[in-house]
C-alpha cells in the first residue's frame, strides 16, 4: 500500500508476466534463498515453488536492499 500506484501496477504487470512467460530480469539470490526481479528501479525479492510466486519484499533499489534478513 506503500508504493505509489504506477509503480504498484508496474509490479503487479511485472509478477504476472514472470509467471505466465518466466520472461523477465531475475538473478538467483546469493547467499540465501530466493530471486529478485528487476522492475525499474524496483526490486522484488521472492521465493516460489511450482504453483505460487510469494513476494518477500518490493522497494526501491537501495545499497540495502539485499541485506535484509
Amino acid at each position: 500500500d506503500n508504493l505509489p500506484a504506477d509503480v504498484r501496477n508496474q509490479v503487479s504487470d511485472g509478477l504476472i508476466d514472470y509467471a505466465i512467460s518466466g520472461r523477465g530480469d531475475v538473478k538467483r539470490l546469493s547467499g540465501r534463498d530466493g530471486y529478485r526481479l528487476r522492475i525499474g528501479r524496483y526490486r522484488v525479492i521472492f521465493d516460489e515453488d511450482r504453483t505460487t510466486i510469494l513476494a518477500i519484499y518490493i522497494g526501491k533499489r537501495e545499497t540495502t536492499t539485499y541485506s535484509r534478513s
